[in-house]
């Protein structure tokens, strides 16, 4: 550990705090996705009402800090409507405040119906995966007082794939740069809205939402960029794992995207990113706690060598 920041090391995100929990530099955050969804792009992630309980446990057992519920498939398929996603995902909520009192539980919704059927069953944080598609499901997150995710999808409706999607840039230099202005200036007024509705700013995170409402070039792109998002002053949540930007860029299916997913993930912490909603806890786990240790805020959980 040192007394500041190294030279040339990117400056982290802000903490997030949850419940009363703060996470800072030394403790990326692990959030966990558990899909009671029978039709998830990863077939590992789906879960039946029989199979869920033994993978929370044992996301915990891997180091999980915040489960992530969903009930609804990202993209395109069959319609799912308010009364089943809340069937999906309600009793989901209830059986892990009750079994694991500690962890923390985000839900993965757009709804605001959804989101007060949650908050009422103990859950921490709202994952709005489609950019406030609902605007009163931040109004539900500053009532109840849990946190929110603020996202990029530019313009996309939910459950919709991108088609020839384009982000002109202002000052015409790099194509690309018009993806990160976009993202930037909705993600800072989101931000914004929440804090002025009551949310705790440090329980407000901006997620770039990679994939949705982006080609690969844009995520990638992105991704790389990660400081001008850091810059906007709230906890960084990178949704990277197995997706379509990893396959792409590497031409592999969602079962074979692992590495490349471990890859992407650490070149975001490294920029400063703060919280990593991922499939592969374990791996997850090892990987960001030996960025922390390379960019000095965590210190090697045992230093023996050359000492004895």
């Amino acid at each position: 550990m040192t007394d500041g920041p190294l030279p040339g090391v990117p400056a982290g995100a802000a903490p997030l705090r949850l419940r009363g929990r703060t996470f800072g530099p030394d403790h990326p955050v692990v959030m966990a996705v558990v899909n009671r969804t029978p039709d998830s792009f990863y077939a590992a992630a789906r879960h039946r009402d029989d199979t869920v309980d033994a993978a929370v446990d044992r996301a915990v057992e891997q180091g999980a800090d915040v489960l992530d519920v969903g009930g609804v498939r990202a993209g395109r398929g069959p319609v799912v409507d308010e009364a089943e996603e809340v069937a999906r995902v309600l009793p989901v909520v209830e059986r892990v405040r009750a079994r694991h009192p500690d962890l923390l539980v985000s839900v993965d919704t757009w709804r605001a119906g959804v989101a007060r059927a949650v908050a009422d069953a103990g859950a921490d944080l709202l994952n709005d995966t489609w950019a406030g598609h609902d605007p009163a499901l931040v109004e539900v997150a500053a009532e109840r007082g849990l946190g929110v995710v603020c996202s990029h999808t530019g313009g996309a409706t939910p459950r919709s794939d991108p088609f020839r999607v384009a982000y002109p840039a202002s000052d015409g230099a790099d194509p690309l740069d018009g993806v990160v202005e976009d993202v930037v200036a909705t993600l800072t007024a989101a931000a914004g809205r929440a804090v002025a509705l009551g949310v705790d700013p440090a329980a407000v995170l901006v997620d770039a939402t990679l994939d949705f409402g982006k080609t690969t070039w844009h995520s990638l792109h992105l991704l790389r960029r990660t400081p001008q998002i850091v810059q906007i002053g709230h906890p960084v949540l990178m949704a990277i794992s197995r997706k379509d930007l990893v396959g792409e860029t590497l031409d592999l299916p969602p079962e074979e995207r692992l590495e490349g997913t471990l890859a992407a993930t650490a070149v975001a912490a490294w920029l400063g990113a703060r919280v990593f909603r991922v499939h592969d806890v374990a791996a997850t786990r090892r990987a960001l706690d030996m960025v922390a240790a390379v960019r000095a805020e965590r210190a090697p959980a045992v230093a023996l060598r050359g000492m004895l």
